[in-house]
């Protein structure tokens, strides 16, 4: 016989894989999401530590009480049942223990007495593969409780909204006898039957003592309660990503709660945008110590088909406007390049072609730092990039885990910081949730108690971090929402915003000590509204969010670094002061790291008495003139304020008589642009616009066009001239001898 079953089970192995549906927890363990199987059973996979005491005891008292004695089959029930039915020519009692059950259930067949041999054989390949507890989850996994119902699980959330362990003895005794009526004894419509039947049972149950009487009396005073309730569809996007990642029971991070307090904000707060063409928003909530993703909304209304609200925004792939700005501040502050008070100039500027505009289509001369953060300046952060170098930028957004930065590096410029790159709200959210933690980054985190080794990389600097909570966090700013005072119990945040070209996209990025909340508000089918802007729209929707997550929570706030320092610097610089700086700021800096080079703001120029005629050392005459201080503006406020009519103390032009060549300060040619090609029209040829930056003291400049002087002109004014046809080389030299050459090309073409 042994060589016989050894040959059969050669030639009809056991085949068992687990088809179950998946669960998604929250944190607190209850249950967010639920997925039919594949096979589109409602089917829940029971853990070890869900089958309690209670609930053993009953399902084997009434199935199978030597279940854990015998080898898959009882000899003695089989005999019992043949006899009875010889007998009585009916049957009285089953034969089937859980493990052929289990059979059954496996491969349901008709009743027969040749199937049910298959039953026994295949009850012995279970029990040869695995333990009597696997059997046991198996079979309480498996039982029908009628339509696509099935196992003890299924059957505990559906219709008594509770996981197996929190039933009561009245509840699984129930439970213990549908799988043998699925039919007659439906639960949410027989429950008085169902009470009936299991107060039998209960009897039963005393008589055997498996149970104290006072239990079983409780137990049988218990009403069923029980209706069929539909399984809980909450965090939808997030659910759909993780359904199939880690297990059947899949326990995150999700905080049920502030999830569902989330989930309406943002829906409702986009109904009251749809009139102006704004159909979607996406937001995130991320713990910053933990990194643990408590909010996922990945748009506005998931079951809005007509709104694609079954795409996740915070994975989608947009233009992130002016939201990587911060990060590109930190790092030129760990680069001793600026601090907070630096002084730069938003002018018009060209970068070997790009000219980039300011949002507000304006120019606001010399301005800080904090000041062309506050008001996310485009002109200002892209010289930052440029003095910097993208190569930096591009590292540090990488260590940050930006896909698509990754993908398409090579082709990145200076565009990248005014949003000419792809990020997400989940990879935007992230970052700002780093300089919330001092610059250190790590990846966020969304299923609990999962062993992995965790990227760590150090992208800013304490002191980094610090100046740009500090900028960040100021209330007298020009993104601030309309009425956002309403906003009384809202935490101290630091917050930056972002508006895409096309106004497509719009964001708000804010984070205090405890939280980082991402905001995404646009259309998916990427089409632009009027009024959307990151601070208008999304900062509103933003304030909502962290007044629901940490509401009233105390206002604690970054403390200053050990590594940071304050000094006083020029207003007029950000430089440390010289001996004639009168006003004086405080500012953040990093000792030994920030620059501390003394305040230029003002240059000392040795003139003549009325101030006509500057003079330098080889020209100085012995007696006649005086020293007197002028602004040593650079040649790009110089040109900014002369095209814009501001009148300033021009420095008088150098001494005519002098005889000594300078080498430094020469003119910038900024039109034409090095290299470019210019079509003309050949029967109609445009002048080209011949215009450059001249130092201060420079009073007038001469323009060569292939070696040939064409015209002499004020330092700062715009000449048009007729290019020739070809390689042009182009000349600019100023009234002191200094000179720059560019080269074009010309062509001329029929239009």
């Amino acid at each position: 016989m042994p060589l016989i079953f050894l040959l059969l089970n050669y030639i009809f192995p056991l085949h068992y894989t687990p088809n179950y549906s998946t669960l998604i927890y929250d944190s607190k363990g209850k249950v967010i999401h639920a997925f039919l199987s594949p096979d589109d059973k409602w089917r829940f996979k029971t853990e070890q530590h869900e089958i309690s005491t209670n609930l053993k005891k009953v399902f084997l008292n009434k199935e199978d009480k030597w279940f854990y004695y015998h080898f898959g089959v009882n000899p003695f029930s089989i005999f019992r049942a043949t006899f009875n039915n010889l007998v009585y020519r009916k049957r009285t009692s089953g034969a089937s223990t859980i493990t052929m059950q289990i059979a059954r259930m496996l491969q349901p067949k008709q009743r027969t007495y040749s199937n049910k041999l298959v039953e026994i054989f295949r009850a012995i390949q279970l029990e040869m593969k695995f333990t009597k507890d696997e059997l046991f989850e198996i079979y309480i996994n498996k039982v029908p409780y009628g339509g696509n119902i099935e196992g003890v699980k299924a059957a505990s959330l559906i219709f008594f909204n509770k996981s197996p362990e929190h039933l009561s003895l009245g509840e699984l005794t129930a439970l213990s006898l549908i799988p043998n009526r699925p039919s007659s004894l439906r639960l949410g419509i027989n429950n008085i039957e169902i009470e009936a039947v299991r107060n039998k049972w209960l009897n039963r149950f005393e008589k055997e003592k498996l149970f104290l009487k006072p239990s079983i009396d409780d137990a049988k005073l218990e009403s069923i309660k029980a209706e069929r309730r539909d399984l809980p569809r909450f965090a939808p996007h997030f659910s759909n990503r993780f359904r199939n990642t880690v297990s059947y029971n899949i326990h995150t991070t999700i905080n049920l709660e502030q999830q569902r307090k989330c989930e309406s904000l943002v829906k409702d707060y986009i109904n009251t945008l749809r009139y102006k063409g704004i159909q979607n928003a996406a937001a995130m909530v991320i713990e910053n110590s933990t990194g643990k993703v408590i909010a996922y909304i990945g748009s506005a209304d998931f079951n809005n088909n007509a709104d694609a609200g079954q795409v996740d925004g915070i994975r989608a792939v947009r233009q992130p406007g002016s939201t990587l700005k911060p990060l590109l501040y930190g790092l030129c502050f760990d680069e001793g390049i600026f601090t907070p008070k630096t002084i730069i100039a938003d002018v018009s500027s060209n970068f070997d072609g790009y000219v980039p505009e300011n949002y507000d289509s304006k120019f606001h001369g010399n301005v800080s730092v904090e000041y062309a953060l506050e008001n996310s300046l485009n002109i200002p952060a892209v010289k930052a990039l440029n003095i910097l170098g993208k190569e930096k930028m591009i590292l540090a957004l990488k260590q940050c885990g930006f896909s698509s930065i990754t993908k398409n590096e090579k082709r990145l410029g200076l565009s990248l910081i005014l949003g000419g790159c792809g990020v997400t709200l989940e990879e935007i959210s992230n970052l700002f949730r780093t300089i919330a933690n001092k610059g250190v980054y790590t990846p966020i985190h969304y299923i609990e108690n999962t062993k992995t080794t965790a990227q760590k990389d150090t992208i800013l600097t304490a002191s980094a971090t610090f100046m740009l909570s500090e900028i960040l966090s100021k209330i007298a700013r020009p993104d601030l929402p309309v009425n956002w005072e309403s906003s009384k119990k809202l935490p101290r945040i630091a917050w930056k915003t972002g508006t895409s070209y096309g106004r497509k996209d719009a964001w708000s990025i804010g984070f205090n000590k405890n939280y980082t909340i991402g905001v995404w508000v646009g259309n998916f089918s990427n089409v632009g509204a009027p009024d959307l802007n990151g601070a208008a729209i999304a900062t509103p929707l933003l304030f909502q969010l962290f007044n629901t997550v940490d509401y009233n929570s105390p206002n604690q706030w970054f403390n200053m670094p050990r590594e940071c320092g304050i000094r006083s610097v020029c207003s007029n610089s950000g430089s440390p002061p010289a001996f004639f700086c009168k006003n004086l700021v405080t500012d953040y800096f990093i000792p030994l790291v920030s620059s501390q080079k003394t305040c230029t703001h003002l240059i000392e120029m040795k003139v003549d008495a009325k101030e006509q005629i500057s003079f330098c050392n080889e020209c100085l005459p012995k007696v006649g003139y005086k020293k007197v201080l002028y602004e040593n503006y650079s040649p790009e406020i110089i040109r900014w304020m002369e095209e814009n009519h501001i009148g300033y103390k021009k420095i008088p032009p150098h001494n005519p008589d002098c005889s000594k060549i300078f080498k430094s300060n020469e003119p910038k040619i900024i039109s034409p642009i090095n290299g470019n090609e210019y079509y003309l029209e050949e029967n109609n040829p445009q002048p080209i616009l011949l215009n450059c930056e001249a130092a201060a003291d420079v009073e007038y400049v001469f323009w060569w066009v292939n070696n040939k002087l064409v015209k002499k002109a004020k330092a700062n004014e715009n000449v048009f001239f007729d290019l020739p046809e070809g390689s042009v080389k182009i000349s600019c030299a100023d009234d002191k001898g200094r000179n720059s050459n560019i080269w074009v090309t010309v062509k001329k073409v029929n239009l």
